[in-house]
């Protein structure tokens, strides 16, 4: 293969695996508070890119005041979920809560495309259609500020989980009855957790709506982010960084090379087989940590 094409596919891949790794970052960040590996991540992620989209375009707010609104929006509906929703599951088995994740997923990729069309909406954040040209080099510009942003926020989440509500959070997901046992209010913190996980699915929703759109397929992301989740670890944001790369890495690779043989299709396999051989190999990822029970 010519040395420029892998170049770009490479660099390319890279911040296209950043960008899948914010939306896995929600996914992380709630099952570190909560310990539930949610389901949902994918349709929070269209339902921000379409409110967005409803604040420009139906109720004519500027790009710049629309995404803070569908940001706060969003986060309160993360809370909303958490609480009209998954806190009645309490007490329920494990199983049965990641099924009513998996369940608002499927209904929420049915209802938005029903009130808004499912004719893709054009979401038009000021980024430049234009590629960009280092050298030889084609590059994607969307993608690469794209890319950019979703690695600061990524960090960003990472240095939370160090401040103070960080730490409240992660004693929360360690052990919820010794947190009550200190005054830790274990509700407040997982509603949280959802809201910014919602916020962060946003994020993401409104740079994937910037690049192709915002339709029903946004809630695909969905598999990219468990790929990265279970490769990196469900407890280790750090892990999603590396995990995001390399599952990023792997897809435009494997575009670029297996397609012309095989005919195509490739990048929407390579998702599943990182899931498989994680969990066959190394369930608990690269970077999270291995339960063990004595029993």
């Amino acid at each position: 293969m010519d040395m420029l094409l892998l170049a770009e596919l490479s660099i390319n891949g890279v911040f296209v695996g950043l960008m899948y790794a914010l939306v896995a970052a929600g996914i992380v960040l709630i099952y570190k508070t909560s310990g539930i590996a949610n389901l949902a991540q994918g349709a929070l992620a269209m339902m921000g890119g379409y409110a967005a989209w409803a604040f420009t375009a139906m109720v004519g707010l500027p790009i710049w005041l629309a995404i803070p609104i569908a940001l706060a929006v969003m986060f309160l509906a993360g809370v909303a979920l958490e609480r009209f929703a998954l806190r009645r599951m309490v007490g329920q088995p494990i199983i049965m809560v990641i099924m009513l994740t998996l369940g608002l997923e499927i209904m929420l990729r049915g209802v938005l495309p029903g009130l808004f069309g499912s004719a893709v909406k054009r979401l038009d954040v000021g980024i430049p259609n234009t590629p960009l040209f280092l050298g030889d080099l084609f590059l994607n510009r969307a993608t690469l500020i794209g890319g950019s942003v979703s690695f600061v926020l990524i960090l960003l989440a990472i240095a939370f989980f160090n401040s103070r509500l960080g730490i409240i959070m992660r004693a929360v997901s360690d052990d919820q009855s010794a947190s009550w046992s200190v005054g830790i209010r274990v509700e407040r913190a997982i509603a949280i957790a959802w809201g910014l996980s919602a916020m962060m699915a946003t994020t993401a929703g409104v740079l994937w709506g910037a690049t192709q759109g915002v339709d029903w397929s946004l809630s695909l992301l969905l598999i990219k982010a468990l790929a990265i989740a279970i490769l990196g670890g469900l407890d280790s944001l750090p892990g999603v960084l590396i995990a995001g790369i390399i599952v990023g890495l792997a897809e435009s690779l494997a575009t670029g090379i297996l397609d012309p043989i095989v005919g195509g299709g490739t990048r929407d396999v390579v998702a599943s087989v990182i899931i498989v051989l994680t969990l066959l190999l190394r369930p608990h990822g690269l970077f999270g940590r291995e339960h063990i029970e004595r029993v």
